[in-house]
């Protein structure tokens, strides 16, 4: 979590995780509701519209823009490094 967004999830920029065992491969759309569940300790409307994340929130996954490997559909996969970068900032 980068530029801001690292605020909602108490200061703390790097995340770990070990998902859990799950019938199909965790993809996005789910890893964002157990970021929700899990992680996310405050003002979840900042980080999170619906199911995806709110505009102005940058997703990068292994340093590519989540747009170019299919958003809410990318399949995670093993060691997968996914970065969330807010591209808001208060004036």
């Amino acid at each position: 979590f980068r530029g801001g967004a690292e605020l909602l999830f108490d200061g703390v920029k790097k995340h770990q995780v070990t998902l859990p065992c799950q019938p199909e491969p965790w993809d996005i759309r789910n890893l964002l509701k157990w970021i929700k569940q899990n992680l996310l300790k405050e003002r979840p409307e900042l980080f999170m519209q619906g199911e995806s994340v709110r505009p102005g929130i940058l997703v990068l996954i292994n340093e590519a823009d989540w747009e170019l490997m299919g958003e809410l559909d990318y399949k995670l996969q093993d060691q997968d490094k996914v970065l969330f970068i807010s591209t808001l900032h208060g004036g």
